[in-house]
C-alpha cells in the first residue's frame, strides 16, 4: 500500500486559499487532493464499559492543489477552482501561442484573481459550508488516495 503523503497547513492565504508545507520534492503535484484533518479527532468508547477504544481522524475539508513550488504547494476547496475570469485567461493563454502576430496585438487578458497580499492573510479560514471546518495554520493534511480494486 503507498503511504499518503503528509504534511500541515503553513499559511492561509485568505478564505480559499491554504499553503501546505509539502511541494514537489515531496512528491507533491497539481491536482492532488488533500484532507485537512482535524487536531481533536474524535474519541470511540466502549458501550459497555465506557472504556475510551480508540480515536479516529476526521478530515474537515478536501482541498486540491492548484499550484506546486519545490517545498509547497497552494491548495483550495475542488468546488473553488478559480472564478470565471480565471478560466477564461487559462482559456486565452492556451491559445495566444496559436494565434497570428496580428490577433495576438488585439487579445486582452483578463486580469487574474490576485493571491492575497500579506496584510489579507490570517491565521484561520473557512473554507467549506460545514461551520466545523475552519482551517487552522498547523492542521495537519494527508493526501486523498483512491483505492483501486
Amino acid at each position: 500500500m503507498i503511504e499518503p503523503i503528509r504534511g500541515k497547513v503553513a499559511r492561509v492565504l485568505n478564505g480559499q486559499e491554504i499553503v501546505i508545507n509539502a511541494g514537489i520534492v515531496d512528491g507533491v503535484t497539481v491536482g492532488m487532493d488533500f484532507n485537512v484533518m482535524d487536531l481533536n479527532g474524535e474519541d470511540i468508547k466502549d458501550p459497555d464499559t465506557n472504556e475510551v477504544l480508540g480515536s479516529i481522524e476526521r478530515p474537515k475539508v478536501k482541498v486540491r492543489v492548484i499550484h506546486a513550488q519545490e517545498k509547497l504547494a497552494i491548495a483550495t476547496p475542488p468546488s473553488s477552482k478559480g472564478t470565471d475570469t480565471d478560466i477564461l485567461a487559462d482559456l486565452v493563454d492556451s491559445a495566444i501561442p496559436t494565434l497570428g502576430p496580428v490577433a495576438r496585438s488585439l487579445v486582452v487578458v483578463p486580469p487574474r484573481k490576485p493571491y492575497a497580499s500579506s496584510q489579507e492573510t490570517t491565521e484561520t479560514a473557512h473554507v467549506s459550508d460545514n461551520k466545523d471546518a475552519d482551517v487552522k495554520i498547523g492542521d495537519p493534511v494527508v493526501q486523498v488516495i483512491e483505492e483501486t480494486e
